[in-house]
């Protein structure tokens, strides 16, 4: 889909952990090492602007289908990538556990599926832009699920940097009104600001299975399995709702090609790019690079979707970027001891 997952490397020198980027992609965390070198934060920044152009194109056609339709045909497109990969690493799913099949499709389902829908609806009933910017709580929520399932230590000032973030994205959400009463808040900010965050919830419970997934699959046999995966649960969701028809009537008679460049460009393309430069860059400095995201899509959506924020929801996003990069500079703690050995995952 256009917000597609992100598996950021173990990078050399440093504990991992997880952590995942913004911009509504859910993220995970490989095993493999991490070769550094001087241009990979280049390589992230320009995999992190792709993902830009994906407000101008999602918003209009929000417009015109519904959000499942939209979510369905980009995984369509993105089946002709995703069914030459699986035919050439069908080996690699012999070996899977039960396990592993499960994280699989709850990342398929929760990650591609039921979080681009509740993205796009976002998208539909608010500002795009406030949208994308929540998303950068991703990491919060990754980082928290570690502990639980993985054992992770939580750095020692998650909890500080998880009220500012708080704080953070309750300005981002609702800006100049922030400070009235709740009940007073616009309805449609309160929906958008809640879709957007169970999107990024979703997209952040990614990031923790993933770490399952790959020790076992390479990144892009695993990109390939979720698009894939994600095709019959988008479908019945389809039927349920009544616009499986309108999916081929309209979406892929009539906006092909705006649903083709979606799936190409601020999808597939950006996350391969991405992780390109994930490969070779630490954790840190890709979290700055990062930005090249969200301040792009803000000038972008402003040029293309008349779609502006305040000075208080830029100062909510400043506080909601200073809290997870100064978790992402925290050295990781180490994990906590195991009790009996841990299940392997093949």
């Amino acid at each position: 889909m256009g917000f597609a997952a992100r598996v950021r490397p173990r990078h050399a020198g440093r504990p991992r952990r997880c952590s995942s980027g913004d911009g509504g992609r859910g993220g995970q965390v490989a095993n493999r090492r991490t070769t550094v070198t001087r241009w990979g934060v280049f390589v992230v920044a320009l995999g992190a602007s792709l993902w830009a152009i994906d407000a101008p194109i999602r918003k209009p056609l929000t417009e015109t289908l519904p959000a499942t339709s939209i979510v369905l045909a980009e995984h369509l497109f993105l089946a002709l990538y995703a069914l030459p990969v699986l035919l050439w690493q069908r080996h690699a799913f012999a070996a899977l556990s039960l396990r592993s099949w499960l994280a699989l499709v709850a990342i398929a389902w929760g990650a591609s599926g039921l979080a681009t829908v509740l993205f796009t609806t976002a998208f539909r009933i608010g500002n795009p832009t406030i949208v994308i910017l929540l998303q950068k709580v991703q990491p919060l929520v990754a980082v928290l699920l570690a502990a639980f399932l993985l054992r992770e230590r939580l750095p020692r000032l998650y909890w500080p940097c998880f009220v500012v973030a708080l704080a953070g994205a309750y300005l981002v959400s609702f800006g100049r009104a922030a400070f009235e009463p709740i009940w007073l808040l616009p309805q449609e900010r309160i929906l958008t600001a809640l879709l957007a965050l169970a999107a990024a919830a979703l997209w952040g419970s990614a990031t923790v299975l993933g770490r399952y997934m790959l020790g076992a699959l390479p990144f892009p046999t695993l990109a390939a399995a979720r698009f894939l995966l994600a095709l019959p649960f988008l479908a019945v969701l389809a039927l349920l709702e009544g616009t499986f028809a309108r999916t081929w009537t309209v979406g892929l008679a009539q906006e092909a090609p705006r649903l083709f460049l979606l799936a190409l460009v601020p999808g597939l393309l950006a996350m391969l790019v991405y992780y390109a430069g994930l490969r070779q860059t630490r954790a840190s400095y890709a979290t700055l690079a990062e930005l090249a995201f969200p301040a792009l899509a803000i000038v972008v959506n402003w040029l293309t979707l008349g779609t502006a924020i305040d000075a208080w929801q830029l100062a909510g996003f400043v506080l909601l970027w200073s809290a997870i990069t100064t978790l992402s500079w925290i050295p990781a703690p180490a994990p906590v001891p195991a009790t009996r050995p841990a299940t392997p995952v093949s």
